[in-house]
């Protein structure tokens, strides 16, 4: 067994103990959220300080990031052709759609495969601020109307903690500057609990799913009525994100970038990442696509082991 394969299986084994643990009644679906929290607010934020401040600059600014650019690009040209001439879809419910054919999970799942599967945590770093500092603002501004929309998608960046994170890291990476070891240990202590948190949440959300809808879990009382042609949209989501967009950007770095191992698989297993759990959140905020959003969230997430265990296989 590979290296790569064994990392996968160690990162499956710690989400089934919390699917598990859901199963057994020892936590509720419920307590899914105060793991999320835990993990997204305090473990992940420290993890990514700890790991970008102390990261080789190379690392960071490395071809897999535009990998990753070409291969969203790709995917939510797709999918916004195909629903604006084909469905007729409005603006707002076009953008809920692009993002959950291309917005990937980089802070639950990407930090853990940053690490473990592919051995450097900062990997990870640059598209989780690519999608925060660049593709939410410009969501935000054409879901929003208005002047003051420019301002609150600005700033919706410094409002996430990973992104904070993140830059105060690079900002350290920079200037070569150390905090002392006094002040480091704490940090460290925390960002270890990120990644079995952050899979013991996932592990529990996958039985959570089973048992409730996410429109049940944020406390609404009535779901929308299922607009007609959803299910295509949903299908053609799930397809982008879970199948076309890790192809383009194997195609991409293989035959356009040249790259080969591990650069090659970090840049196919980023694209298989499912579809980031905050795109839901923002569909309920606009009060448009929540079933699209939600739908493919569930599906690519369940999809996304096997097709990135797959990759792991063949590529590493």
């Amino acid at each position: 067994m590979s290296g790569v394969v064994a990392a996968f299986v160690a990162l499956v084994s710690v989400a089934v103990i919390g699917y598990l643990v859901g199963m057994g009644g020892l936590l509720r679906t419920s307590d899914e959220l105060v793991l999320s929290r835990l993990a997204f607010f305090v473990a992940t934020p420290a993890l990514m300080f700890t790991t970008v401040s102390r990261a080789d600059l190379t690392s960071l600014f490395s071809p897999v990031l535009l990998t990753q650019i070409a291969a969203v690009v790709s995917v939510q040209l797709v999918y916004v052709l195909v629903a604006r001439l084909v469905w007729r879809r409005d603006r707002r419910e076009l953008t809920i759609g692009a993002l959950a054919s291309g917005y990937v999970n980089a802070g639950n799942l990407g930090v853990p495969i940053s690490i473990y599967v592919l051995g450097d945590g900062a990997l990870v770093a640059p598209i989780l601020l690519f999608q925060l500092l660049v593709l939410t603002p410009v969501s935000f501004l054409v879901l929003d109307q208005g002047a003051r929309s420019v301002r609150t998608a600005l700033l919706i960046p410094l409002r996430n903690p990973l992104t904070v994170a993140s830059l105060v890291g690079l900002a350290f990476a920079l200037s070569g500057f150390s905090l002392p070891t006094i002040v480091m240990r704490p940090i460290e202590l925390l960002g270890g609990a990120a990644v079995p948190v952050a899979l013991l949440a996932y592990g529990l959300s996958l039985y959570g799913s089973q048992r409730r809808t996410p429109e049940e879990a944020m406390g609404e009382k009535d779901a929308p009525e299922r607009p007609k042609g959803a299910g295509k949209e949903v299908f053609l989501a799930v397809a982008l994100k879970a199948f076309v967009q890790p192809a383009v950007a194997y195609l991409v770095a293989r035959l356009v970038l040249g790259l080969d191992g591990s650069a090659l698989l970090a840049a196919t297993l980023f694209a298989a990442l499912p579809t980031a759990q905050n795109i839901y959140v923002y569909a309920v905020t606009y009060d448009t696509g929540r079933r699209l959003a939600r739908s493919t969230i569930l599906l690519t997430t369940a999809l996304s082991i096997p097709i990135m265990t797959g990759i792991g296989a063949a590529l590493g």
